[in-house]
């Protein structure tokens, strides 16, 4: 009884020290482990909270033999009530030339890039889309297994 009261008690402390999740979180798995132009993943995401600061980042996973020290992309972005896409492009760098930039187990590599040097003050509550495309010189990019976005209220 005292290991099973332990054990609640611990779960209690660990689930209440946990930081909240990002405001937004999406990720897309790439069709046969390749990034081809055709595949321009969609994101639809609510803001409420004008007043704050965002953190966006672009999220990649992908394998050890990735050719590339880095990855262009261009995203694509909406604000609630307009018609046109305005375009980004961005340089995510992967690796320094000697070893991967992000996190890895075995030969498979996560990145979590800051797509802004300073945090995002969304102007208008409402609906905001973003469309994220690779700009490569090659179609398709191998050795990609997904990619995302991940918004981030600043706290």
């Amino acid at each position: 009884m005292l290991k099973r009261v332990l054990i609640a008690l611990a779960l209690i402390v660990y689930l209440s020290s946990c930081n909240k999740i990002g405001l937004f979180e999406k990720v897309f798995f790439t069709p046969k482990q390749q990034w081809t132009q055709s595949f321009q993943p969609e994101i639809n995401f609510d803001i409420t909270d004008t007043s704050s600061s965002y953190l966006v980042y672009f999220t990649v996973r992908h394998a050890d033999a990735f050719a590339f020290n880095n990855l262009w992309i261009k995203v694509y972005s909406k604000m609630p009530g307009d018609s046109l896409e305005k375009q980004e492009r961005f340089d995510i760098p992967l690796a320094d030339g000697k070893q991967w930039l992000g996190s890895g187990m075995d030969d498979i590599f996560n990145h979590r890039v800051l797509l802004y040097r300073t945090p995002v003050k969304f102007a208008k509550p409402g609906e905001y889309y973003l469309r994220i495309a690779h700009d490569m010189r090659i179609d398709p990019v191998e050795f990609i297994f997904n990619v995302g976005i991940r918004i981030e209220k600043v706290k």
